[in-house]
């Protein structure tokens, strides 16, 4: 098994390769957590995730001959970036075997790392597989995401620098999927503190570490906004090391994490993905467990598809009140629609979209029902707007 040693060796591996990262505290998400929030921004590093820092000191400990030949790795993800931009800088041949269905964003930056991309199969295993078969048919040494020491290791070296900064920690709450990054930041910290509480966060959807070290049943998912830590089979190595180190595995869930993302963009003014807002969604879903500590988060990366964040932060508006669909029922006689847009007007709301329904409606033939989505401050913004609609004789309700 690594050691703390190991992770000692690694940080001076990395020292110049790759971002010491600022972690700080967060005064605000503080003041709504009930805990102290120190927030660690691995989402600065170069390709916007901590996985750099394992694949880095994995290919800085090659052979030459194994530098000659190359290395493959499986990854849609982060792992990928990280392996293919390292290898770029250490002037490696690097193989990505990616699964067919990888969006062709993270396919394109990949190669722009000067990595050989190779699509493979619909799922990650049949990938895993197919990357295997080319390590053994072309002598590449295989870059395994998580279940690796040299890896592992790599990972760790983000609590040392966590504790280097913020000795006074009561708390470390860490993402984990395959279990890479808690392992190597549990191996650190218990060595280097022994009385920190350690915590991994895992999403509902993808429970296969909590399953795998509690013996729980929970369910598996289809899909998760947490696609980093979407992992159908814990690490061997990383699941022995984690039920040996760690106090505790929590879950969240999907809606959590959204909030999460949010909070980090509206409040830290930073992009976070769902993997890398884990660690939030579990302060947001459990404070009475962490109010009053000190608490540690890693914000491992920053790469969210924007499609996926314009969702996350429309149905955040829609959950604070701030975009809200009303049914306004009115009699069909000319001029109600601009009666109803200059109630609403001169209520301050904003009107976003209008659905005129005449057909579609169980009211009386003589009447018109009217769908808005408005813009609003807040929840007792459309309480004042539907008040003011019903005080101008209109049905108004929210939809």
């Amino acid at each position: 098994m690594f050691s703390i040693q190991d992770i000692q060796d690694a940080a001076a591996r990395l020292r110049g390769q790759v971002l010491d990262t600022p972690c700080v505290e967060s005064r605000t998400l503080s003041q709504v957590t009930g805990a102290q929030v120190f927030l660690k921004f691995e989402n600065l590093q170069f390709t916007a995730s901590f996985k750099e820092r394992g694949a880095c000191n994995k290919l800085s400990q090659l052979t030459p001959e194994e530098r000659k030949r190359g290395v493959v790795a499986m990854s849609a993800g982060n792992h990928a970036q990280g392996v293919a931009y390292h290898a770029q800088r250490l002037g490696l041949r690097a193989v990505i075997v990616m699964p067919r269905f990888t969006p062709g964003v993270k396919v394109e930056r990949t190669r722009g790392f000067g990595a050989e991309v190779v699509l493979h199969g619909d799922t990650l295993e049949e990938a895993h597989r197919h990357a295997h078969l080319l390590a053994g048919q072309q002598g590449l040494t295989f870059v395994h995401p998580y279940d690796d020491e040299a890896v592992a290791a790599g990972q760790g070296t983000l609590a040392l620098e966590m504790l280097a900064e913020q000795p006074d920690l009561d708390v470390l709450v860490v993402s984990v999927g395959g279990g890479g990054l808690l392992a190597g930041m549990a191996t650190a910290a218990r060595a280097l503190k022994p009385s920190l509480e350690i915590v991994g966060v895992q999403t509902a959807r993808f429970p296969a570490m909590v399953n795998a070290v509690k013996g729980t049943q929970h369910e598996q998912g289809m899909s998760t906004i947490a696609e980093g830590i979407a992992v159908g089979q814990p690490g061997r190595m990383t699941r022995e090391v984690i039920a040996r180190l760690v106090d505790d595995l929590l879950l969240v869930q999907e809606g959590d994490i959204e909030q999460a993302v949010l909070m980090l963009l509206e409040i830290e003014k930073t992009l976070v993905e769902g993997a890398g807002a884990a660690g939030l969604a579990a302060l947001v879903r459990y404070p009475e467990r962490f109010r009053g500590k000190k608490v540690g988060l890693v914000l491992s990366g920053g790469n969210i598809d924007p499609l996926l964040l314009a969702a996350i932060i429309e149905r955040g508006m829609v959950r604070s009140g701030r975009l809200a669909r009303i049914k306004v029922s009115a009699r069909d006689v000319p001029g109600v629609l601009a009666r109803i847009t200059a109630t609403v007007a001169e209520a301050g709301a904003n009107i976003e979209e209008v659905h005129h329904q005449r057909a579609f409606t169980l009211l009386a033939a003589q009447n018109v029902e009217i769908e808005l989505v408005l813009q609003t401050r807040g929840k007792a913004h459309v309480q004042q707007v539907l008040e003011q609609l019903r005080a101008a004789h209109m049905e108004a309700e929210l939809h």
